[in-house]
């Protein structure tokens, strides 16, 4: 299979939670991809998971309920280990849809409200650090 070439940056759409022209950074230093969730509730055996922010533009304020979710450790860049909510979902790169696991996180601080790390880009993609947007820019 030919890996395709990435840049640093994209935008991308999650269909199955509802977010559509999404800024993601790719992240070769992260094990795990990560979204930005506002608000997280665990009811029972389901995950109620809001994907809201003020910052981050196309979040708007989208719910999703997941029966299907487990807990994670994550090590943050800095040092740091994070027990995390993580989910399976799909995301769509030059016009693809691929499986993803992600974790939750509340991300309304940072730059990207997701973070594309290796476990997903391994086997599919080559990053090119000199460019951007490159799946985003095909589709116009």
């Amino acid at each position: 299979m030919t890996k395709k070439i990435i840049g640093r940056t994209d935008i991308v759409d999650f269909p199955k939670l509802g977010l559509h022209n999404i800024d993601v950074k790719i992240d070769t230093g992260a094990y795990t991809s990560a979204i930005h969730c506002s608000e997280i509730i665990e009811e029972g055996e389901s995950l109620r998971c809001i994907f809201n922010s003020e910052v981050h533009k196309n979040f708007g304020k989208t719910e999703i309920v997941f029966n299907e979710f487990w807990r994670t450790n994550v090590k943050s860049s800095n040092g740091f280990k994070e027990n995390r909510y993580k989910i399976k979902s799909e995301v769509i790169f030059f016009g693809k849809c691929y499986k993803i696991n992600l974790t939750l996180s509340t991300r309304e601080d940072m730059k990207f409200p997701v973070l594309i790390g290796r476990q997903f880009l391994k086997r599919k993609f080559l990053v090119d650090v000199d460019v951007e947007n490159v799946s985003f820019n095909l589709k116009k």
